[in-house]
């Protein structure tokens, strides 16, 4: 059953269907320290308009089938595995970074098959995706009443493992604005939606060396929000 929106300002609208997602945390070392990639997404977005951003989207049905040349670590595989598809959403997460920023995480290579939708630029590079570099570090499911409702994973991932120019956005697309590196303090002076505060501040504790007990999982599945970790095993 349906249920309405709970809240008591503004109009009244059905729920939405939760859909998986992924998005990338794509970090960087420099001599000031460590940074991270984010965008703004546009005033007209249906969800989180005007607000900055990790890259990331809903997983496509194509995901599932994408060869990664070197897939999710069985580590990382396992704490995912009440996910539908923990190697279709490590390919969910390298396809959004490569739509919204023109950064592709592989290495040199030839596609086994045809190559799905979305991922004609990446082939193109003459690259395959690479998964192994992706760490989980974070889940959160959007609340009722929203527009759209995403049950979104986070990764974290080293741009050591990007291939090309850091810098060049050249081939993305226009879902995300002002793409720049930022540092971890000037980050948190931005526009950034609550999950976003939230997820950043675990990142910042990570880039640092401190260590995390298990993966933060906001669970707002039903109209009583849960908080629990996600652990190995």
């Amino acid at each position: 059953m349906v249920a309405p929106d709970a809240r008591v300002r503004g109009p009244r609208v059905t729920d939405q269907p939760i859909r998986p997602a992924a998005t990338v945390i794509l970090a960087r070392q420099t001599p000031a320290g460590p940074q991270i990639l984010m965008g703004m997404r546009g005033a007209s977005a249906v969800f989180m308009p005007s607000k900055y951003v990790f890259p990331g989207g809903a997983v496509d049905a194509a995901d599932a089938q994408v060869p990664l040349a070197r897939p999710l670590a069985a580590a990382q595989a396992d704490l995912l595995a009440d996910a539908p598809g923990p190697q279709a959403l490590a390919a969910a997460a390298i396809r959004e970074l490569w739509e919204e920023t023109g950064l592709a995480l592989g290495h040199p290579g030839a596609w086994p098959g045809p190559v799905p939708a979305g991922w004609q630029g990446f082939a193109a590079r003459g690259l395959c995706p690479v998964a192994d570099g992706l760490r989980f570090v974070f889940r959160a499911i959007t609340p009722p009443g929203r527009p759209r409702r995403f049950d979104a994973r986070f990764f974290l991932a080293d741009a050591t493992g990007i291939a090309g120019d850091l810098d060049d956005f050249s081939a993305a697309c226009d879902e995300l604005s002002h793409l720049h590196w930022i540092g971890l303090t000037e980050a948190r002076r931005l526009d950034l939606p609550f999950i976003t505060e939230v997820v950043l501040s675990e990142v910042s504790m990570i880039l640092r060396g401190g260590d995390q007990p298990g993966v933060p999982f906001f669970d707002n599945s039903t109209s009583t929000p849960t908080f629990r970790r996600v652990m190995p095993g």
